[in-house]
């Protein structure tokens, strides 16, 4: 029994009403049966030890104080609940979700945070809002107290888009639509502009001013425009004035709960969570692929003596060569992968992509023609010879340079001419016979140099006339009524509809080097052609059914690895699903060596092909069973530490794998209790330090590093913002090796607004804070480096790179799918602060 209030004066009893845990969770309103009945006796409500009460106490006490200020005969008598009651009326509820971009609230409602974990929590004084600010969406939320009976209609104004929902009652759950401006993300409207659209103007509604209505307001901004969300009432002069303070109250005070709290979030038919859905224009990446699945792999012990060993010794590693700082990037090497992955972002592509090798220049003014070769009736092809023939030749386009050369040089000269010859210089310089010939290759358009000499001339004539009429007549003046006025005839350019031409197979993977390339975010994982995959795998099957006397039948290449080493010898990883004499179906993922026997007779002139022997490399093989511990240093980002929580969460509900450790070293956190948090999760292991003083990475990661004892074990050094594929876990242990290889995945760094539903962004192509590494060989290279990296970072990863590569181990490097970063500014992160200056 918890006393709600003691009556004094005309009250002779007070009260009692029992609040059910779950009615305080939910911070609903509950009030005696009686109470309306004793408000109407006009008696004063005083609380007794106020101050002492609980934060809960308080709670159960905010709704009796809206119910009292409601009646205007009482309220003026609470002088003792005046300064409590002032909290609530007066201020509405502002939650500010920052640093997401789009101008809809379809676009706010996809924030991976949204309505639960916003940026910040405050409020506001009166339903009209203009932080001067951009990229961000707003909820605002609370009561709306009527000052009479009878019919309002509302209206809405605002940059970019709003909606305004009103409730039939006090309750959120009865809330309906009744204004909006725009659904698209393109309407807007000027401040106090509510005729704009149809849409802004309500309906009229009922309302009594002895109630109370939940309402919420939601707001979008960009990065254009002034941003402004304002709510208005039609008065009796029908003008539209904004609804002032006097009008509002709080749904629920906010100032002494943490972030993490969220019990007290309203969740409605405007703002509530919700399972996000695939884009229709999703990449192709997003499509299903057996890889993001591939997991569970079995332990097939059958796999034993299926191929003779051999020791492992790549050609490429680099043990105690010297190293300037940050050099070790020239020495990491991408992998080829079998089959087409698709994590090449070719929705991100524009016309003038990167992935393709021609200059910008050279595509604006040409295109794609090169690929392409027209065919000319009448004309006898003589293979692919040709004069002027702009036409691709896989690994022969060094034969192009000349017709190139030649039209770019012919391109500059035209540019540059103007500037240095009479006009009729320049069109006399080029013969118009051999213009015809080549212009008419490169745009397959005939008669256009025509046309263009024509228009010379044409402007070069009308130059002349205009000089004599503007510097005074010329010899022919005085017979100028006797020219001919016809005006000149004008030619439109003939379109050859019917134009074919020809066209060989565009390889343009075969182009790529396997270094890693900077100068283009989108290209993806290198592929590796089907001739060079399937005879390994044949080759593999053969020996495997040759043990087992043919009892495996190949079902399906999920995937291929290749890390290429011309001089000793690829290694590969066979990703395989087979079926065995039972029917049964089996996940192989096993590493094989292709050594490379090249023949020792001296005697010939002509080279001999060598031979690959498929071998087992001895201690090369990766551990099924290995724990990845996952270390994520974090700092009052409690929105983004409780939704690491959930993700891992998830990971572990999809895969069943209990072998992952979550380690969480905490800067002291004011904004959660991440311990707290952890152990009300479902996460099978989990660790936790507490740490004091300002963010330092370094030295958060080795703080976690140092919780681990087992040195079999893989570290992977993590960030707090990572949505992660539920294939992860597999992944990080198919591609770490104890004492030969350490695992950089790369990232896809999610645009402003994007979700990992939709992949708009870039590849991470020079980032290597993301590793997995065994403990045992971090060790070896000494761990992090917390003496020159200590509140700063960028440069750590480059710096622990040189030491891995430099102590003779392996960086494996692949595009991960649906391995991205989520969009977040720095802004209240780590050791930054807020400036006491706001632009206006």
């Amino acid at each position: 029994m918890s006393q709600r209030c003691a009556f004094t004066g005309h009250l002779a009893s007070c009260r009692d009403s029992t609040a059910s845990s779950s009615t305080r969770a939910a911070r609903v309103p509950v009030f005696p049966p009686d109470f309306h009945e004793v408000r109407k006796r006009n008696l004063t409500c005083v609380f007794v030890g106020l101050r002492l009460l609980s934060t809960e106490a308080r709670w159960l006490i905010v709704p009796l104080l809206n119910e009292c200020s409601t009646n205007t005969a009482v309220f003026p008598t609470l002088s003792p609940l005046s300064s409590l009651f002032l909290q609530y009326k007066g201020q509405a509820n502002l939650h500010v979700f920052e640093d997401w971009c789009g101008s809809s609230t379809a676009d706010l409602r996809k924030n991976l945070h949204y309505p639960l974990y916003p940026h910040s929590r405050t409020t506001v004084q009166k339903l009209a809002v203009s932080p001067q600010w951009t990229n961000y969406g707003l909820r605002i939320f609370g009561y709306l107290h009527p000052y009479t009976d009878g019919e309002f209609v509302f209206a809405l104004s605002s940059d970019d888009n709003s909606e305004l929902w009103l409730s039939t009652d006090d309750s959120p759950l009865n809330l309906q639509l009744l204004s909006w401006v725009g659904k698209t993300g393109t309407e807007w409207t000027a401040p106090g502009e509510f005729d704009k659209y149809a849409s802004q103007t309500s309906r009229p509604v009922r309302l009594s001013a002895q109630r109370r209505y939940f309402f919420e307001v939601i707001h979008k901004q960009n990065n254009k425009g002034t941003d402004h969300v304002e709510v208005a009432l039609l008065d009796q002069d029908s003008r539209f004035m904004i609804v002032e303070s006097k009008h509002i109250s709080l749904y629920v005070n906010e100032s002494a709960l943490l972030m993490s709290d969220v019990g007290h979030i309203p969740q409605t038919a405007a703002s509530h969570q919700h399972a996000p859905t695939k884009h229709s224009h999703a990449a192709d990446m997003l499509s299903e692929d057996p890889r993001d699945t591939f997991y569970q792999v079995m332990c097939n012990k059958f796999l034993q003596g299926v191929l003779p060993d051999c020791s492992y010794n790549p050609s490429y590693t680099i043990k105690d060569f010297p190293l300037l700082r940050y050099q070790g990037l020239q020495f990491v090497h991408m992998s080829y992968i079998y089959p087409n992955d698709y994590t090449r972002l070719t929705h991100m592509e524009t016309e003038k992509s990167c992935f393709y090798p021609e200059s910008p220049y050279y595509m604006k003014m040409f295109g794609f023609s090169r690929y392409m070769r027209l065919d000319r009736p009448g004309v006898q092809e003589s293979g692919t010879a040709g004069r002027g023939v702009l036409y691709f030749f896989p690994n022969k386009s060094k034969f192009l340079i000349l017709p190139v050369l030649f039209t770019l040089l012919l391109s500059l000269f035209l540019m540059f001419a103007r500037f240095w010859l009479p006009e009729e210089e320049i069109i006399k310089t080029i013969p118009r016979e051999k213009t015809r010939k080549k212009w008419s290759d490169v745009e397959g358009e005939v008669g256009e140099e025509d046309e263009v000499h024509d228009r010379a001339e044409n402007q070069r004539s009308t130059r002349r006339n205009e000089g004599d009429s503007l510097w005074g007549p010329g010899k022919e003046f005085d017979g100028a009524d006797d020219e001919d006025q016809t005006p000149a005839p004008v030619f439109d350019t003939q379109v050859s509809w019917n134009q074919t031409f020809q066209v060989s197979h565009l390889d343009l993977q075969a182009q790529r080097s396997d270094w890693i390339d900077l100068r283009c975010n989108i290209s993806g994982n290198l592929l590796l052609h089907s001739s060079d995959a399937l005879p390994i795998v044949e080759a593999f099957m053969e020996q495997l059914n040759e043990k087992h006397h043919g009892q495996f039948t190949l079902v399906r290449v999920v995937n291929v690895v290749k890390r290429v080493d011309g001089v000793q010898g690829s290694r590969y990883l066979l990703e395989l699903e087979v079926k065995d004499a039972n029917g049964q179906l089996l996940r192989l993922s096993r590493y094989i060596y292709a050594l490379i026997r090249r023949s020792r007779r001296s005697f010939s002139f002509q080279r001999s092909k060598p031979q690959l022997v498929l071998c087992n490399p001895v201690g090369f093989q990766w551990n099924p069973v290995a724990t990845v511990h996952f270390i994520v240093p974090v700092k009052n980002q409690a929105r983004w530490v409780q939704q690491l929580i959930t993700d891992m969460e998830s990971l572990f509900r999809e895969t069943g794998d209990t072998n992952f450790n979550l380690i969480i070293t905490d800067y002291n956190s004011t904004d959660m209790d991440v311990r707290k948090a952890l152990q009300k999760s479902s996460l099978p292991r989990y660790q936790y330090v507490k740490l004091s003083g300002n963010f330092e990475r370094s030295a958060g990661l080795q703080a976690g590093v140092d919780l681990i004892n087992d040195d079999h074990s893989i570290v992977f050094l993590c960030d707090l913002h990572i949505h992660f594929p539920p294939s992860i876990i597999d992944t990080i242990r198919k591609h770490c090796v104890e004492g030969y290889m350490a695992f950089a995945p790369i990232v896809l760094r999610l645009d402003c607004g994007t979700t990992p539903l939709e992949a708009r962004g870039y590849w991470e192509v020079n980032g290597f804070g993301l590793l997995g590494i065994y403990k045992s060989d971090l060790d070896t290279v000494g761990g992090m480096n917390t003496r020159e990296f200590t509140d700063r970072w960028g440069g750590e990863d480059w710096e622990l790179l040189d030491r891995i590569l430099h102590a003779g181990l392996e960086v494996e490097r692949i595009y991960l799918r649906n391995f991205s970063h989520h969009y977040h500014s720095k802004r209240g992160m780590w050791n930054r602060r807020m400036s006491e200056g706001h632009r206006g």
